[in-house]
């Protein structure tokens, strides 16, 4: 079976989801939904390094690819995500091309990068290092977010660095980097969007969007456009929208 890091150079599509609240259940419950990967995410959530282990854990064990969005392009952060046993980072406003070499080299062990050297729970605590060693070198993903006009106006260089897998535009902070926030059929955000395909396409970077609402119509639309590595909606928005979907039915027939 390919792995993340293969798919997403053979530009198949993927399809994942965001996680924001730390009971491992959650994790367990979308993992075995059939989602490709589960984005841990320390940005915009409460979650902590220690509860991260555990959703990184369970997600891994229900044969998914782990991820952790950073809160920052903190090599810190990095450093301990990935010796948990992350598969990969998606970097928050990477807005040039020297930024995204930080992440890389953050992710990668020397020579490659400079990323400091420890037995965790990714290197079998020790008794599996020198297959960390490979496996790190060779599959572990690096995705930089586009969510600002800084990263649409550099985006080749930021995509022509070595180490960097892949792409997702995070839709809300683009807009509002650009003074219109959320709103997405706004023409100079759709003219950013066709922006960044046209890099992407030339330069084959495999990309995709983060679509926040649970629409299987908006999802399907965004595959249509040629979106490879899509994440689809939140665990908060789906538990929300399966909530008031479910009481409004029974409020009509009532």
């Amino acid at each position: 079976m390919d792995n993340l890091h293969t798919k997403i150079h053979s530009g198949k599509l993927t399809i994942g989801s965001w996680i924001t609240l730390a009971h491992p259940t959650i994790a367990e419950i979308m993992a075995n939904s059939g989602f490709d990967w589960l984005a841990v995410d320390l940005e915009h959530s409460v979650i902590t390094i220690r509860e991260a282990e555990e959703l990184i854990r369970v997600i891994e064990l229900a044969g998914v690819t782990p991820l952790v969005r950073l809160t920052s392009n903190n090599p810190d952060q990095i450093k301990r995500v990935m010796d948990s046993g992350s598969h990969g980072v998606i970097v928050p406003m990477v807005n040039s091309a020297e930024e995204a070499e930080q992440a890389v080299q953050a992710v990668k062990y020397p020579v490659r990068g400079k990323r400091g050297i420890g037995l965790a729970r990714a290197q079998g605590y020790g008794m599996k290092f020198k297959e960390y060693l490979e496996w790190q070198e060779k599959h572990s993903v690096v995705i930089v977010q586009v969510e600002h006009i800084d990263a649409v106006n550099n985006l080749e260089s930021i995509l022509s660095v070595d180490g960097v897998d892949g792409y997702i535009i995070g839709p809300y902070d683009l807009s509002g980097s650009m003074g219109i926030p959320g709103q997405f059929d706004h023409p100079e955000l759709l003219q950013a969007m066709e922006r960044i395909q046209t890099v992407a396409t030339k330069l084959n970077v495999t990309g995709g969007i983060h679509v926040v609402e649970p629409d299987a119509l908006q999802l399907q639309q965004k595959i249509n456009e040629g979106q490879k590595f899509i994440a689809y909606s939140v665990d908060i928005r789906m538990l929300d929208r399966a909530c008031r979907d479910g009481l409004s039915k029974v409020k009509e027939l009532i």
